[in-house]
């Protein structure tokens, strides 16, 4: 059974695209334009027994910054 799961609700698509992850492997995403692109990372840590994501800039086609942007657990307030 899954324990990610990731949707592109809006696209070019006709149909919504979906993925799933599981704890051991975690689910990624890479949303990109000409400027460089976004990236959101969730997976599970073990050692704390949480959901955690992360959202940063990616450099995409050589453009773009690597910038972690937000990280914390996933349905807790006080994102870094």
């Amino acid at each position: 059974m899954s324990h990610f799961y990731a949707s592109i609700p809006t696209s070019a698509r006709k149909t919504v695209a979906t993925a799933r992850g599981h704890k051991s492997t975690g689910i990624s995403t890479n949303t990109a334009c000409w400027n460089g692109a976004i990236e959101t990372v969730l997976w599970y840590d073990e050692e704390t027994q949480q959901n955690k994501f992360r959202v940063q800039q990616v450099t995409h086609q050589g453009a773009g910054i690597h910038e972690v942007l937000a990280e914390g657990v996933v349905g807790v307030g006080g994102i870094k």
